[in-house]
């Protein structure tokens, strides 16, 4: 393996295809079984499998459309396989249930929740979970991995690829690895959840599909699929059905809800406050102009620096970002000043809190919210265009006044007028973000 230590995850599957004739197999035969020992010869398995998003699958995978799926504790299947489910969009009025921690609870610090587990320990003592799972009375029970005995099941071939004969694919599993996050059993079902860090548009089914399959085998009760995110103060669960035992894809989203333990109330006389008593800088920092129009993953990527600093690659392959919207949302994190760079001995990028992020960070729900948008208003051409959507009656300036007012703002390194109008969707993304926390 030592001559392939340097190669990416994505290199070493371009090479691995090369020398198996991966895509001339799956042509010819529909699918492809390799062995982790073959993987292993030139990068762990653990990391050449592990694809959460579809985002994170190497660029040899994403474009000949296949996924990768373990079927042992010790081999996978790769096919042009639709392994992935998307996720439902969270409208910005989406109404946040306000749950309270018992007064007792003294160990649980709201304001520094850095994992699953402790996110899941919040939920679950503030009776988030028990609410949304509608039990009178529910228990932790399961978690942590296992074998998955066997089973088979059919999953759906991607209609994209114009070679595919059938609609579905057969696949067995034998003692595969299954890892159950959570899992909670009340009077009425046992509930397995999937949780996650980072804000993404779809998961990977079989996160919640294998453990389904184990569960369903072994009791009489209903087994209910549960994914779960936390970010930003706020808990998010999808229930999903698998209304066909042995289909993979036949999962449907039942239910979802937002949850905090905080006050999210903020009114927008506090966003006009903040603009009178908001200090605009004269000077632009030497990053380039954001180009990340969700600003929710902005704070998101400073959330997954909390506890360590972590490289350019790094976040690319453990969360769902791919190399170019690393770039960008890391970037806009710096010119926020949330967050810094440094380029260490290996050639390797790596981010960093910084101390100003760290602190923000530590604030309470509705401060942490307004401190970020005193970070945006500080500078010209946002606390221009929130002002003029204020003059105008909540009407937002149109996409050639934002590109106008930026063409005045001296901002740094940019050149023709397509970077001003990709860089304008920011702007008003951004002040949709700051508006929407009022509703």
């Amino acid at each position: 393996m030592s001559k392939f230590k340097n190669l990416s995850i994505s290199e070493a599957w371009c090479s691995l295809f090369e020398k198996h004739n991966i895509l001339e197999r799956i042509e010819e035969e529909g699918f492809f079984k390799i062995d982790a020992k073959e993987i292993k010869k030139i990068k762990e398995p653990r990391l050449m499998a592990k694809f959460d998003h579809l985002v994170n699958l190497p660029e040899i995978f994403s474009e000949n459309h296949l996924a990768i799926l373990p079927i042992t504790r010790g081999s996978y299947i790769i096919g042009n396989f639709q392994a992935y489910q998307s996720l439902e969009q969270v409208k910005a009025d989406t109404p946040i249930t306000r749950m309270y921690l018992p007064d007792y609870i003294q160990s649980l610090d709201l304001s520094n929740i850095t994992s699953e587990a402790m996110a899941l320990n919040c939920a679950y003592a503030s009776g988030i979970i028990t609410d949304f799972l509608q039990e009178n009375e529910i228990k932790p029970t399961v978690s942590g991995r296992a074998g998955s005995g066997a089973f088979d099941f059919f999953i759906n071939l991607d209609k994209q690829v114009k070679n595919v004969c059938y609609s579905t694919q057969r696949i067995y599993v034998d003692k595969s690895q299954i890892e159950i996050d959570a899992g909670y059993e009340g009077n009425h079902s046992l509930a397995l959840i999937e949780a996650k860090l980072d804000i993404s548009e779809d998961f990977l089914i079989r996160q919640l599909y294998y453990p389904y399959r184990v569960w369903k085998k072994r009791i009489k009760k209903p087994v209910r699929s549960i994914f779960f995110i936390y970010s930003n103060g706020i808990y998010n669960f999808y229930e999903y059905d698998f209304k066909s035992l042995k289909n993979y894809n036949s999962l449907i989203l039942i239910r979802h809800r937002r949850y905090t333990v905080e006050d999210t109330k903020i009114r927008f006389v506090d966003i006009e406050k903040l603009i009178r008593e908001t200090l605009v800088s004269g000077v632009e920092p030497k990053v380039p102009f954001p180009q990340a129009d969700k600003f929710k993953r902005v704070i998101n990527i400073c959330e997954l620096l909390a506890t360590k600093e972590l490289s350019r690659n790094e976040i690319t392959v453990n969360y769902a970002f791919d190399v170019r919207q690393t770039n960008y949302y890391s970037d806009a994190a710096r010119y926020l000043g949330l967050v810094d760079k440094e380029k260490c001995k290996d050639g390797e990028i790596y981010y960093f809190l910084t101390e100003k992020g760290r602190s923000i960070l530590e604030l309470g729900y509705k401060d942490r919210q307004l401190s970020f948008c005193k970070l945006i208003l500080q500078h010209n051409v946002f606390n221009l265009v929130l002002k003029e959507y204020i003059e105008n009656r909540s009407t937002m300036p149109s996409k050639s006044r934002i590109i106008e007012i930026m063409q005045k703002s001296n901002l740094y390194n940019m050149g023709s007028i397509d970077t001003f109008s990709r860089r304008a969707s920011t702007v008003k993304k951004w002040i949709e973000w700051i508006i929407n926390l009022t509703k």
